[in-house]
């Protein structure tokens, strides 16, 4: 039995991520519960949880807690939090103290249904990092030099474009289209363009296998199976690779209208660092193919995904575990001169 752990928590719309101080990312489950409406018990959370996604009988659930990266549901997030703590890291004789990243564009409203939901989750105190500066320290940029890095996090309910300088936001941009806008677009597509009704895994399916932000060198094929909407039967069918261009034309627009946004408010000297160092791209949204390239081609700017691009936000989260004491010096100092 441990003592005491310092914890950073990844809490996204898709997947959370637990990264504890010492031993790195410990836990990666999609951020999903199932829950019987009649006793209100939990069935199962993360990914058996996500296998019901469509599935279930009339009195189970099966539900996501967040929202476009906020809590949606605040009392099933907290009791999401505590399994997820407890699986990570078993008994603790003392609480840990926890450090969880938020979108750049949440309100003191938001971020404080966060704080309170960890620490009835069993945190001793809890810590607030925004998502560029947590995806910057995890993809091994040096936050802390007096240049321009601008990050793109495409999460599950958020994308968050940002520029990075000094170990703070100069300018930022968080918008709520990302990896699940990404799938009702699919689900749009294919109900348009064939007639026919697919679930939210199917989508998902789709985007990771043939989904596409740039044409491939050639076409890919994937065979689906939904309901058909005239009918009322099975159907399958074969979608291409074309097809999901057309079908992610939009939600990956906005992204890239929202990166010129923030290119647009960058201080010149700023944007200069950026057009030699490039463009940082993180998160899962950021896997999908040929966004890298259309970003470079649409802004002129090289852009790469970072290494890590998933796992980034949550590694980010847990080594700003070392500048806790930091944290807790600037919250104890806001805290006096409020009272005062």
């Amino acid at each position: 039995m441990a003592l005491r752990a310092d914890v950073g928590i990844d809490l996204g719309t898709a997947s959370i991520l637990v990264y504890i101080k010492g031993k790195g990312v410990v836990l990666k489950e999609p951020s999903v519960v199932a829950i019987d409406q009649y006793t209100n018990k939990f069935l199962a959370v993360g990914e058996d949880a996500r296998k019901m996604l469509g599935r279930t009988p009339g009195n189970i659930v099966a539900i996501r807690p967040l929202k476009d990266g906020v809590i949606s549901d605040y009392d099933i997030t907290q009791r999401m939090l505590k399994y997820f703590i407890y699986k990570a890291l078993g008994r603790m004789i003392f609480k840990p103290r926890l450090i969880i990243c938020v979108p750049s564009g949440v309100t003191e409203v938001e971020k404080r249904a966060v704080i309170e939901a960890s620490n009835e989750a069993g945190a001793s105190k809890t810590y607030l990092i925004e998502e560029p500066i947590a995806a910057a320290i995890g993809a091994g940029l040096d936050i802390t030099e007096a240049n321009g890095n601008m990050i793109v996090d495409i999460g599950g309910g958020t994308t968050d474009v940002a520029v990075i300088s000094l170990g703070g936001i100069v300018v930022s941009e968080s918008i709520k289209t990302a990896g699940d806008d990404c799938d009702d677009a699919i689900t749009r597509y294919i109900r348009k363009r064939y007639n026919m009704m697919i679930g939210e895994r199917s989508a998902e399916e789709l985007k990771l296998n043939v989904g596409c932000a740039y044409p491939y060198d050639e076409e890919k094929y994937m065979n689906v199976k939904g309901r058909n909407l005239l009918t009322g039967l099975p159907m399958n069918v074969e979608v291409g690779s074309s097809d999901m261009l057309e079908a992610l034309k939009e939600p990956i627009q906005e992204i890239i209208e929202a990166i010129h946004e923030v290119l647009e408010k960058t201080p010149p000297e700023l944007a200069a660092d950026i057009s030699t160092r490039g463009i940082l791209m993180t998160g899962g949204g950021s896997l999908l193919y040929g966004m890298d390239k259309l970003i470079s081609r649409t802004t002129g700017i090289t852009t790469k995904v970072a290494e890590n691009a998933v796992e980034c936000v949550a590694i980010g989260t847990g080594k700003s575990l070392d500048w806790v004491e930091v944290l807790e010096k600037n919250s104890d100092e806001g805290r006096a001169s409020r009272y005062r």
